[in-house]
């Protein structure tokens, strides 16, 4: 793939894409949302029997990767049909494990993993939230996992539906023995929870560079997935709603909006193919924070233009409004994206 998907990857990315159309998305995520994991579980396995997490896993651990140019292809659909569950936390987890001195643990983990037996998730290292702050809760007495380095505590990204959860603490990456209460979250389908202290300690130093750019990839490319169902709902919207005794769609001023969300999130699809195919942090970072903008840009369009009826939750509209929320700040806000894209390139400049 050359910033354009060859035939064989168009026909992956098309056959997932029925899969997909196939199931009851937005039954399944607000399901999930909800603690009910039967049906988002079971999609899960066809996920996996379609090679989807095997991607991130490399052929020595029965994986078929890493190939992250398939994968971000998958993760634009899985974010086109708002597909819950600790994805982006899967493959990170797989990058993880797959670059740890001690093979014992990948060669444990990974095979389930990618198989879709397992789920996994992982607390992000600083200084990379996993979402944007949640209004305050009352205190509870469960032991938060740390994050290395900066003192901050971080949740993980549905703890309570995955089998394998990594926590970063002080001494190194640990496997949590447990989690706590479910928080409130923006994106419901989101279910943030704490991982408990404690457990096997996996690596005392781990090497976060792989996770966090597999992570930022796959994060980047469920973003796009969700700006481009954003519009495409937004454009059939304005095509059904009148004013007048004309569509609104008509209008100038509607076209320019939908006209600049296109061209937002055709300027991010090939950054983000780009950086699939050098994985070079800069670039990865480029992409992350390219796409999550165009997608949250896209959301406040799509806001606007469905009326009150886009500030309910029962429309489906919501399940990617929030997710487009929640994905901008998710492993790297956009503040720290575009640091490390001014770091990255600067230094290439000088050499």
């Amino acid at each position: 793939m050359r910033l354009r998907p060859d035939p064989e990857q168009r026909a992956f990315a098309a056959s997932l894409d029925a899969l997909l159309s196939a199931a009851d998305l937005p039954g399944v995520a607000r399901e999930w949302g909800r603690g009910e994991h039967a049906r988002g579980r079971a999609l899960w396995s066809r996920i996996a029997d379609a090679g989807v997490f095997a991607l991130a896993v490399p052929e020595a651990y029965e994986g078929l990767g890493p190939r992250p140019a398939e994968l971000a292809l998958a993760f634009v659909e899985l974010g086109r049909h708002a597909v819950p569950g600790p994805l982006v936390e899967t493959v990170a987890t797989a990058a993880l494990l797959s670059a740890l001195p001690d093979p014992a643990p990948a060669a444990h983990h990974l095979p389930p993993l990618a198989r879709g037996e397992t789920l996994a998730t992982l607390t992000p290292p600083d200084p990379t939230p996993l979402t944007p702050p949640t209004p305050p809760t009352p205190p509870d007495p469960t032991p938060l996992t740390t994050a290395r380095g900066g003192g901050s505590t971080h949740l993980a990204l549905d703890g309570d539906a995955a089998a394998l959860r990594l926590a970063l603490s002080p001494e190194g990456l640990r496997l949590s023995p447990g989690h706590g209460p479910v928080r409130p979250s923006l994106d419901p389908a989101r279910r943030l929870t704490p991982l408990l202290p404690g457990g096997e300690l996996l690596c005392a130093d781990p090497p976060l560079g792989a996770a966090v750019a597999w992570a930022r990839l796959a994060t980047a490319a469920q973003a796009l997935g969700v700006g481009l169902a954003l519009l495409e709902r937004t454009v059939e919207q304005v095509r059904r709603r009148t004013q007048f005794g004309v569509p609104v769609g008509s209008f100038q001023a509607v076209k320019h909006r939908l006209a600049d969300a296109k061209i937002a999130l055709e300027f991010a699809r090939p950054l983000v193919l780009g950086a699939a195919l050098t994985m070079d942090p800069a670039d990865v970072a480029a992409a992350k924070v390219s796409a999550c903008e165009a997608a949250y840009g896209t959301a406040l369009t799509a806001l606007h233009l469905h009326g009150a009826i886009g500030y309910t939750a029962e429309l489906d509209l919501s399940l990617w409004l929030t997710k487009a929320r929640a994905l901008r700040h998710a492993w790297g806000t956009p503040e720290q994206c575009r640091a490390e894209v001014l770091a990255g390139h600067g230094g290439r400049a000088g050499r």
